[in-house]
């Protein structure tokens, strides 16, 4: 049986020999991801080579980056010998070529922001992975990864959005600009665009605003500020925060240092604690005269939207000099305003206030004060040309007219005088007893046609001043004065330029004209020097000749002074703005003290003008009703009791009483029509040029 049992057995066919198992699952798949993954890498690879070859192609030139800008428009406001006075939005100073960058200032800027930018392709990975890293690690993102092109990308094409296709967009962009420009032009891009803070785009605009000089002169410890700004230019710039700025540029000294950028010894050299910051311009006094300038670029230049230059008329010595004698004489607790003129109408300087910080209200141009008796001026104008002369005999005595019973100040009266004592000595009674005879209404129509804008009432006491005006109008109604009876415009731009220098406005030559006859010129001319010489405005005289008004309100509310000599007109007010009375203040004191504290420096190099006084009358007496025709007599017009213009074919006021218009033919108080001439500016410019406002 056990034979059989092996005979069996070895029939039996022997065993195969173990097969080798089948490859796992997962190795399987594992291969077909890598296979499947550098299929696909090839292919976005590829995608991503055309899309950055696409967007190289469709990039601007060189020259057409470096004419884009950032921001709104920017307006270099600058004085009459090219001083700049304040930058109104982004400035981007003078673009520098890369050679002309300080090497300290390339070298800063790509160790702080960018130190592998000469190796990476516009993106950097190592950046990329070790921010990933942080994040990782602290939960948050600390460390950004965006290299000098991508922010050179976003700066330009894109904005600050932080979703995934914006940084999507900004990689393309980056490795687009890598491919089409060299890493000079990149970061020549970079430094002339990148934002500094302070309204700073470039490092020539960062340089000149916070150190005062040229990109081109850039030290290493002022390239540390500069470089250390871009991370947060609102939070290090010196114009925020002069400190945090310094503390910035220590740690943009120790990258440098640790990047091998600069050695150890030079890196002690810096001391940072001794920089010095350029001082803030334009924020007082200048401010006034350029927030009255500036609104006017509207009706002088059409849709501009590009950088421009805006040369003025101030006079930047002229200027101080006015803020300084403005805020020297000015008693407590009040304020004080100036405005003077050019023999032109150029504005040499403006005051607003005491200070512009404190308040930025403008009452040289928006306020509207009662003058007193430098309202005078139109009273005596429009005797002279009713045919009254300086030497002729009138009588200060107490008077009532319609009522009204004016006095004197100190209350006394002086008799049989002339003319010209009365108006030096500012007698009240002779005032109104002119402005009785040759009528109220003549008087206001003396008064638009020189420059008032503002409503004049032709009540009796309208005489002394009893209707609101504006500084600015006043001193150019004197200006006319001093122009021997020619109209004055005033105005504060003289030409509008690009950065490049191409001229987009001129200011045209001004056509003057006539106001009033030669001989009315000269007659209060002789009338505002007496009361220089003898009269009320004695603290005004300066050496030289001068003609001017005081003028003093009820209560001692409002003072005023307002005079010209050697072809320069000076108007200065005083006064609180709650209109409650300030001590001691009259016109002949401080605002007369405070005229001559400046024309004595405003007219110091101009030659000594004596005054054309001498009267030439014509041969044949004017009467009222029959003066000398200056305008055409198709234009004439009448105006009311107010006077307001009157549509003489319907006999009603047109529109409001301030659209009367300076220079409209008025007619006397017997209805006679004196014949002027046409107004020196139309309505429109006069309300931007005066600051007024609808409803005003």
């Amino acid at each position: 049986m056990a034979r059989n049992d092996n005979l069996r057995r070895s029939a039996e066919p022997p065993a195969p020999p173990p097969r080798k198992g089948k490859p796992k699952r997962p190795r399987r798949w594992f291969r077909r991801l890598l296979v499947w993954g550098f299929a696909l890498t090839l292919l976005a690879a590829l995608v991503l080579a055309v899309a950055v070859g696409l967007t190289a192609q469709s990039l601007p030139s060189f020259s057409q980056l470096k004419n884009t800008q950032v921001g709104e428009q920017m307006i270099v406001v600058r004085a009459r010998d090219g001083t700049e006075l304040v930058s109104i939005g982004p400035s981007y100073g003078k673009w520098l070529p890369y050679s002309q960058i300080p090497k300290v200032m390339r070298d800063a800027m790509v160790s702080v922001e960018d130190r592998r930018f000469r190796s990476h392709i516009g993106v950097d990975p190592i950046g990329i992975g070790r921010s990933i890293f942080v994040r990782y690690q602290s939960g948050r993102f600390k460390q950004g990864a965006s290299t000098i092109t991508q922010q050179l990308a976003r700066n330009i094409f894109l904005n600050n959005s932080k979703t995934v296709t914006r940084k999507l967009r900004e990689a393309v962009l980056a490795m687009a600009l890598e491919w089409k420009f060299s890493k000079n032009e990149i970061l020549e891009l970079y430094l002339n665009k990148v934002y500094f803070g302070g309204g700073a785009y470039g490092i020539d605009s960062a340089s000149r605003k916070f150190f005062g000089h040229a990109g081109t002169q850039i030290s290493l410890t002022e390239a540390t500020i500069i470089a250390g700004l871009v991370k947060a230019p609102s939070h290090f710039s010196p114009t925020a925060d002069a400190k945090a700025a310094v503390d910035r540029a220590r740690v943009v000294l120790e990258v440098m240092q640790a990047n091998g950028t600069i050695g150890a010894d030079e890196a002690a050299g810096v001391d940072l604690d001794a920089v010095k910051f350029a001082p803030e311009a334009g924020q007082n006094s200048v401010r006034y005269f350029t927030d009255w300038a500036l609104p006017q670029l509207e009706l002088l230049l059409q849709d501009n939207s590009e950088p421009i230059e805006v040369w003025t008329t101030l006079d930047v010595g002229m200027q101080r000099t006015a803020a300084a004698a403005v805020h020297a004489q000015t008693p407590r607790g009040a304020q004080g305003a100036l405005v003077s003129l050019d023999r032109d109408g150029a504005v040499l300087a403006m005051i607003g206030g005491t200070d512009y910080v404190t308040s930025n209200y403008n009452r040289a141009t928006n306020a509207v004060r009662q003058p007193g008796s430098a309202w005078k001026l139109f009273v005596y104008l429009a005797a002279l040309e009713a045919g009254i002369t300086p030497n002729d005999r009138v009588v200060d005595e107490p008077v009532t007219i319609e009522g009204w019973s004016p006095h004197n100040s100190g209350g006394s009266y002086a008799g049989e005088i002339d003319v010209r004592t009365a108006f030096a000595y500012s007698k009240n009674t002779v005032a109104a007893k002119l402005g009785e005879q040759v009528g109220f209404g003549v008087v206001a129509g003396i008064a638009r046609r020189f420059g008032i804008t503002t409503p004049v009432n032709t009540l009796p006491s309208m005489v002394l001043g009893s209707s609101d005006v504006r500084l600015i109008d006043m001193t150019r109604a004197f200006a006319a004065v001093s122009a021997k009876g020619s109209s004055v415009e005033p105005y504060g731009i003289a030409k509008v330029t690009t950065t490049e220098g191409k001229v987009l406005y001129t200011r045209p030559q001004p056509h003057a004209q006539t106001l009033v006859a030669p001989n009315v010129a000269a007659g209060i001319t002789d009338l505002l020097q007496s009361a220089v010489a003898t009269g009320t405005g004695k603290a005004a005289q300066i050496g030289r000749p001068v003609a001017g008004k005081t003028g003093t309100t009820s209560s001692n509310k409002d003072g005023w002074f307002l005079g010209f000599s050697s072809g320069i007109t000076t108007g200065v007010w005083m006064g609180r703005d709650d209109a409650r009375p300030v001590p001691g203040l009259q016109g002949g004191a401080a605002p007369a003290r405070a005229f001559a504290a400046y024309m004595r420096v405003a007219v110091a190099s101009r030659p000594v003008e004596k005054f054309d006084t001498e009267l030439k009358l014509p041969d044949w007496q004017i009467e009222p009703d029959d003066e000398a025709i200056f305008a055409n007599p198709e234009n004439y017009s009448l105006v009311d009791d107010q006077g307001n213009l009157i549509d003489p074919q319907r006999g009603a006021p047109r529109s409001a009483p301030q659209d009367g218009g300076p220079g409209q033919p008025m007619a006397d108080d017997k209805g006679g029509l004196v014949p002027v001439t046409p107004p020196a500016a139309n309505d429109d410019f006069l309300d931007q040029a005066t600051g007024k406002r609808a409803g005003q």
